[in-house]
């Protein structure tokens, strides 16, 4: 057993049996429903919406080589520089150095899934240079010590008492303010920071290949501040985020709201065509477009393909039975739910990760509300065979199988054994996971099928 699948299954033990962890959950994941369905009245015909987004997505991804220079060649006519990195640690040193020129020693970041992915804020204090997260849950986050929980919603596991005990704990606040309150602080704390920061660091939504831009979509306004007033902006995006021309966010934007948070559009959406140009007022003197790898080209092969298709909503996540018992942080990836456990296997590993792949129950919720239609389902079955193709499974998982399919396919050898014994040999089997936590297993003392022959002699 690996270290991540011995991580997995013992922070899994302790949330699934957690309930005031799930009744936050629940109680979040619930408005989040119910604001879903409101969003997707905008739309007269969202069926053909999400094929057309998937359509669109596929587009740019059987393409990816062409658009990716169109997108360079266009940013970099208006004064942008782009920086190709084909691993975390190739961005890492990028940033770094960019940071280094400029003197900088503090950058403000907007909510990024991929800074997350690189480790950029550890790396960056390793190197005296204090990140500070502007987005109000990472911000919650980062004063808590703990990673994102949710690709949308980093602190979703958080109930406000939570976060009244956070900032009472590292800004010396008092406890039990309102959310308000605790809002209010937080704007004036980072006001400081936008002002004093050298470099503003982004993620980004989308990447625009006919005009050579930047789509950045949030909620706070964070984003804008972090690249105002610094001088140098930089945005770390995946390769996978193109978009063959503007006109795509037309159905791209609404799609992101509505399956994201709820809304019909989010509340700002930024797109950035590099540094600030002559005559303009606002915007960074220089900008950076850093396209990240990282794993991500090996997504490309056929069996999931569709999974470089995500526009990281998180409506799987919200959907699947086993994160709303688990949790995000159980994952031990930066990407969790249902698209994390089909991206990260391929990403960091199959060896270390296949075993996202099997928390699952393959109920296919996570593909019925994809708003890009994509197969989420039947992508982490065939990371399954996959990994059995690759010789990954123990010896003793291999024989269990074998075994049962033994059993499966002939009747006569799965009547040979008394209830009794099935009784004793099932339970001391899964004793450790199935008898742990319910009642034992107890076989009848003759199967359907004897009866049934049996009554028809």
């Amino acid at each position: 057993m690996t270290d991540n699948l011995s991580i997995f299954l013992a922070k899994s033990d302790v949330k699934a049996h957690d309930l005031e962890h799930k009744r936050k959950i629940s109680f979040n994941i619930q408005k989040y429903n119910d604001s879903v369905v409101k969003g997707k009245r905008q739309f007269a015909d969202l069926d053909a919406a999400r094929k057309k987004a998937k359509n669109v997505k596929w587009k740019a991804i059987e393409h990816l080589d062409k658009y990716l220079e169109l997108f360079e060649q266009h940013f970099t006519a208006r004064g942008g520089k782009v920086i190709w990195a084909e691993t975390a640690a190739d961005a890492q040193q990028a940033v770094l150095q960019i940071c280094n020129e400029k003197n900088a020693r503090q950058v403000v970041k907007s909510k990024s899934m991929v800074t997350e992915e690189i480790h950029l804020n550890s790396f960056l204090q390793q190197h005296n240079i204090e990140s500070v997260e502007t987005d109000l849950g990472e911000y919650i986050q980062q004063l808590d010590g703990e990673a994102p929980y949710h690709i949308v919603t980093p602190a979703m596991h958080k109930s406000k008492e939570d976060v009244a005990r956070v900032f009472h704990e590292k800004l010396s606040t008092l406890p039990n303010l309102t959310p308000p309150e605790l809002t209010q602080i937080a704007r004036v704390n980072l006001r400081e920071k936008y002002q004093s920061a050298d470099v503003g660091i982004t993620g980004g939504n989308f990447l625009l290949a006919d005009i050579g831009a930047v789509c950045v979509s949030e909620n706070e306004g964070n984003a804008r501040l972090s690249t105002a007033f610094p001088k140098t902006h930089i945005a770390i995006v995946g390769i996978e985020k193109v978009l063959p021309s503007v006109y795509d966010l037309q159905l791209m934007w609404p799609l992101l709201a509505t399956y994201g948070t709820g809304q019909k559009l989010t509340v700002y959406n930024t797109i950035f065509t590099g540094p600030r140009q002559p005559g303009e007022n606002d915007g960074p003197e220089e900008m950076y477009v850093i396209l990240l790898d990282n794993g991500r080209t090996n997504l490309l092969r056929k069996e999931v393909r569709e999974s470089m298709y995500c526009i990281r909503c998180g409506s799987c996540l919200n959907a699947c039975p086993v994160y709303k018992n688990i949790g995000g942080h159980a994952y031990g990836a930066t990407y969790s739910g249902p698209i994390g456990s089909v991206i990260t296997p391929h990403m960091q590993g199959m060896e270390e990760y296949k075993h996202l792949s099997y928390a699952s129950s393959l109920c296919g919720n996570c593909t019925e509300v994809c708003p890009v239609k994509i197969n989420i389902h039947g992508m982490l079955l065939e990371n399954r065979n996959i990994a059995v193709a690759e010789g990954l499974n123990t010896k003793k998982e291999n024989l269990a199988w074998k075994l049962w399919k033994m059993g499966m396919m002939n009747r006569s050898i799965m009547e040979l054994a008394p209830a009794k014994l099935k009784d004793k040999l099932t339970n001391r089997v899964f004793k450790d996971t199935w008898v742990k936590d319910r009642t034992a297993l107890h076989f009848a003392p003759k199967s359907f099928s004897r009866l049934w022959k049996e009554r028809n002699k």
